[in-house]
């Protein structure tokens, strides 16, 4: 009797158990089928062999250095070779000692977690959840409303449920990856916080290393945060960053990783730092940056791809090292420029208008256009003399300084007034045989100047539109020994006056003769001015456009000028095609695209055409060089060194009252340009000997030339322009009126003939 009701209870425990066995086993089941819509999705195969990540696309430079990111999460992968030891033994010390042994689960971690902290309260005793399943509630978001079904509301049931899940995709997980596959995903995947989504990228904010680099002190910090990053980040909690770190060290220690001499060394010592959030405000080519995000939407959205998300690698033709020089250039010439700029003003608003007068109203204009008048109009509606009286109201900021970023207090009026007296400035330089951009420099400071004057910007180029006038008269027969006389010039216009009459920038004419060469050289206005008359301002458009110069531009007298806007991406495409045999081609910045296995999506080629023929080219650079060479030319102040067995051709650019300055320069291997001048056209120098493009923007050519040539590893040297074999068109002006000289002896002989025979 006694026995039978023993084998009774027994019977029923284990039929209790068989039951409680094929419960939860159907209930694994219906949760994997999602029955009923009562669980939520669980990924299918397809989504676990081939987990979705947002990674960063990177952009590169030339010379394969990275130059950026695009990103809603700053991520980027590396494989489990790419990690050092230390962050993985870091991570399964702490994390899951028996990552090698279970398949997912950890049964016996289960165990503990049940026994310890259910049943005997002690929090010491960790968590059950192996790397696999916080892998699988990262990677498919197992507790997101995106996989919830109708029983996930129910109070500690949809707990239940969700852990179930993340079982599920941990084991399957485990059936699709290797360990060192996991590791290296979880590693990639997990956010660090500082928005550091991954072990690569956080290596990089917090300690300014790679992940195969990482110290052990280095490697536990991160895998500290990794329980929480918010409550141990080593920036904003340092304290409880340090002892989390030595949690993580101890258990290091006490599985074998490190020893007690090690453990006492490190554990002893304070988190040190090299924090750095990466942001396109810094770094280089941060102009650059910015222009060239519009061109990749386009490209991405054309092309079903997700710039910010699918991990791209995009690969420029901008040579760091280039970029870097072009950069020093122009902050070490404009932080002079600038001293020199407020010492000439003493104070004084600069914003003029053509009679000197002070502009009326200039700041309050410059205000009405800002988001905080925007802001107050809101509030205020039409009261603009609450609105002012908000706008002047001071308050804590940072500004820009040459001596680098100020705290200071200022007013919304203020701060405008303080920024509208600075100069900007752009730069570009690009290989003229390929059409290889090699360094962009958009303005003086992106983090509080963010337009480009590389390509967005358009202001008047001055005389260094002058080129483009005698390239469209040489390719039409003239020759650079051409003489012209420096007197005025007078064009019939519609309008009144009826007449225009260019002047030169002294206001004088001498009446001498000179060559074409010889007026360009001196950038006589009087001279483009004849030659624009012979061959007409649409002629001189036509081929503009030929050389590249796509934005609107008059067909009138004054265009001979550079009176019609135009952007240094335009005038150094079209300048470039002097040096490549008169082939126009589209300054160009992106090479190709990859995806983010390294399969090439797109391989970018410039557009190109011929524009010129090779001997216009070839005599267009000789006229340049007499800028650099002449006596009388307006370059000729250019560093000696930069021209000994050199042939440099250029020119320099000023518009009316000064408010550009512009210069151009062209070598065998490169052709780059310079603009400097006010955000506000009313903005400049007062007179020629500050306000001219020799002094205004040629030292940024100047320096930046220096430091290239200075650098033996780049591909660029000193040396002749390349001439064509057969050279028709006559530069040597004495042999070229000789010629003319015969031709007129020859024509009066012949003259002479007729008339001795009709008489």
């Amino acid at each position: 009797m006694k026995k039978s009701k023993i084998s009774k209870i027994i019977i029923a425990l284990w039929s209790l158990f068989a039951l409680a066995i094929i419960s939860f086993s159907l209930f694994i089941y219906s949760i994997s089928i999602n029955l009923n819509g009562w669980y939520g999705e669980l990924p299918g195969l397809k989504s676990l062999e081939n987990p979705k990540s947002d990674l960063s696309s990177v952009l590169y430079f030339a010379d394969n250095k990275e130059m950026g990111k695009y990103y809603r999460y700053n991520r980027s992968q590396v494989t489990f070779d790419e990690l050092s030891p230390n962050v993985v033994n870091a991570l399964i010390a702490t994390e899951d000692i028996r990552f090698t042994e279970h398949s997912g689960i950890d049964l016996y971690g289960l165990g503990r977690v049940f026994f310890k902290s259910i049943l005997m309260f002690d929090k010491s005793s960790g968590g059950g959840s192996t790397i696999t399943q916080q892998l699988a509630k990262i990677l498919f978001r197992t507790r997101s409303d995106l996989s919830n079904g109708s029983l996930n509301d129910v109070p500690v049931l949809g707990l239940v449920i969700a852990k179930m899940k993340e079982w599920i995709v941990a084991v399957k997980l485990e059936r699709s990856y290797t360990k060192k596959e996991i590791i290296a995903m979880y590693l990639n995947t997990f956010e660090f916080g500082s928005n550091a989504f991954g072990i690569k990228t956080a290596s990089k904010t917090f300690f300014n290393t790679t992940p195969d680099q990482l110290k052990i002190a280095e490697a536990a910090v991160l895998v500290g945060l990794c329980k929480n990053p918010n409550l141990f980040s080593p920036v904003y909690e340092p304290e409880n960053a340090f002892e989390r770190r030595n949690v993580v060290l101890n258990q290091m220690r006490k599985y074998g990783y490190i020893d007690d001499v090690a453990y006492d060394s490190i554990s002893s010592k304070p988190i040190e730092l090299d924090y750095d959030v990466e942001n396109h405000n810094d770094g280089l080519a941060t102009y650059f940056r910015g222009v060239i995000l519009w061109d990749l939407l386009a490209w991405t959205r054309a092309n079903g791809y997700d710039l910010y998300e699918d991990g791209l690698r995009i690969y420029t033709t901008i040579d760091s090292r280039m970029q870097k020089y072009a950069e020093e250039a122009v902050e070490e010439h404009m932080k002079f420029q600038q001293e020199i700029f407020d010492e000439h003003w003493e104070g004084k608003a600069p914003w003029r208008d053509e009679s000197g007068r002070v502009i009326k109203d200039f700041i309050e204009n410059q205000a009405r256009r800002t988001k905080a008048y925007k802001y107050w109009e809101k509030k205020l509606g039409d009261d603009e003399e609450e609105i002012f009286k908000k706008l002047n109201e001071p308050k804590k900021m940072k500004v820009f300084s040459w001596d680098g970023e100020k705290d200071t207090v200022l007013s919304t009026m203020d701060s405008i007034r303080y920024f509208k007296k600075f100069l900007h400035a752009g730069f570009m330089a690009m290989n003229p045989n390929n059409g290889h951009i090699k360094a962009w420099v958009g303005g003086i400071n992106y983090k509080y100047f963010k337009y480009d004057h590389v390509k967005q910007g358009r202001r008047q180029p001055g005389s260094t539109f002058k080129p483009l006038v005698y390239a469209a008269a040489i390719d039409n027969g003239y020759s650079p020994c051409y003489q012209v006389e420096d007197v005025p010039v007078t064009f019939e216009v519609p309008g009144d006056p009826p007449t225009w009459t260019p002047v030169n920038s002294n206001g004088k004419y001498t009446g001498e003769t000179w060559t074409l060469r010889e007026a360009m050289a001196q950038s006589l206005n009087s001279g483009t001015a004849y030659v624009m008359k012979k061959i007409g301002p649409q002629t001189v458009v036509d081929y503009a456009k030929r050389l590249g110069v796509e934005s609107p531009l008059a067909a009138v007298p004054s265009l001979c000028l550079g009176t019609s806007d135009v952007s240094i991406y335009e005038l150094i495409g079209a300048y470039s095609t002097f040096v490549n045999e008169g082939f126009y081609t589209m300054p160009f910045y992106i090479d190709r695209i990859e995806d983010k296995n390294g399969k090439v999506l797109k391989q970018f080629v410039p557009k190109t055409g011929e524009a010129l023929s090779a001997e216009t080219a070839y005599v267009m650079l000789h006229m340049l060089k007499g800028t650099t060479e002449l006596p009388i030319g307006t370059a000729i102040g250019l560093d000696r060194e930069l021209r000994t067995d050199n042939e440099i051709g250029a020119k320099t650019g000023t518009t009316q009252n000064y408010s550009d300055g512009w210069f151009v320069g062209v070598t065998k291997d490169l052709a780059a340009g310079a603009w400097v001048g006010g955000d506000d056209r009313s903005i400049h120098f007062r007179n020629i000997a500050l306000g001219q493009g020799a002094r205004m923007a040629m030292p940024i050519w100047e320096k930046f030339m220096k430091k290239v040539y200075a650098d033996e590893e780049l591909a660029v040297s000193k040396g002749p322009f390349k001439k064509p074999s057969n050279l028709s068109i006559e530069i040597d002006c004495e042999q070229y009126d000789m010629q003319q000289n015969n031709v007129t002896d020859s024509t009066e002989q012949i003259q002479k003939l007729d008339v001795d025979a009709i008489q």
